[in-house]
């Protein structure tokens, strides 16, 4: 997921390069997680981690794959992946929703985030596929996720503001998609003065939880590495994503300035990330050279998406 909107921020900036390489990376994940998500499916014992919000995790990187070949000039490839992700999220949304309880971690807002990478990729593909009916139930998954949205909301453990390792995040990064989708939806249903006013709406409300978190985050700095760190990637980048995308489908020139400008530090921050995600891959244990593959119990996290 989050190398993934990295690099469609790279292609929307114009870095074509860095996005195709990334892309690439972004497919071999894919494959990983493709895997991962087969041996639960034939571990009996292990299914009932498709009732994790983290499950969903599938939907959404399918997605962003999904749009990335799309963007790239293979629409009709990118049909396999739509299709792949309507049933992933039909199959594990209603599990993850049955599962739902209070205080909910920031993960939670997967629920949104999935179904929103179904619209998104649905409305991308509407206009290249000369699709137009595409469009209608993008829209209605639009309307799905931002009740879902609203749904963890009122559940949300909002303790996690100044005390989450990373996937807290995601509360603004639920938003961002959710702009985008918008956006997707307006351009593919001819641009309907409502649908901008809507995507600009929503995107301000991402861009006031941006703020919100960033203010936390210099407040009380966590800089220990936690894997729940891509949580907080995939909305940096997907709020410059949608940002740059809005500019373009509301015809709001100086929002494309604002997305680059977001951009910069996604990809930093997915520098940092991914640096510390090798490093604790390959880090000994000081005896027998061997791979450390657990961190220290107190540094074990607890839940939340790759």
């Amino acid at each position: 997921m989050a190398t993934g909107i990295i690099s469609v921020g790279l292609r929307l900036a114009g870095a074509l390069w860095a996005a195709r390489g990334l892309m690439l990376v972004t497919a071999a994940l894919w494959l990983v997680l493709a895997m991962t998500f087969a041996g639960l499916l034939l571990d009996g014992t292990r299914r009932e981690a498709l009732s994790a919000p983290a499950a969903l995790t599938s939907v959404a990187g399918t997605g962003v794959l999904g749009n990335g070949i799309a963007l790239s000039g293979h629409s009709a490839v990118a049909v396999v992946p739509l299709a792949l992700t309507t049933v992933l999220w039909l199959l594990l949304l209603p599990r993850v929703l049955r599962r739902l309880s209070r205080r909910l971690p920031g993960s939670a807002y997967l629920v949104t985030v999935a179904t929103q990478s179904v619209a998104v990729l649905a409305a991308t593909l509407a206009t290249p596929l000369s699709a137009p009916w595409l469009a209608w139930p993008a829209g209605i998954l639009l309307g799905a996720g931002l009740m879902l949205y609203v749904l963890v909301l009122t559940r949300f453990d909002f303790d996690q503001i100044h005390r989450g390792a990373g996937d807290h995040w995601v509360v603004a990064g639920s938003l961002s998609i959710s702009a985008l989708a918008c956006a997707k939806v307006t351009y593919a249903a001819d641009r309907p003065e409502p649908l901008e006013w809507l995507t600009l709406a929503i995107l301000a409300a991402a861009l006031a939880w941006y703020c919100v978190l960033v203010a936390f985050e210099v407040l009380r700095p966590r800089p220990r590495y936690d894997h729940r760190r891509w949580s907080t990637v995939f909305p940096l980048g997907m709020t410059a994503v949608s940002a740059m995308t809005a500019a373009t489908v509301c015809a709001v020139p100086w929002l494309t300035a604002v997305g680059e400008a977001l951009l910069c530090p996604a990809v930093l921050v997915w520098l940092i990330v991914a640096c510390g995600t090798v490093r604790q891959a390959f880090r000994s244990d000081g005896t027998d050279g061997r791979l450390c593959a657990e961190a220290p119990a107190a540094d074990i996290p607890r839940q939340g998406p790759p």
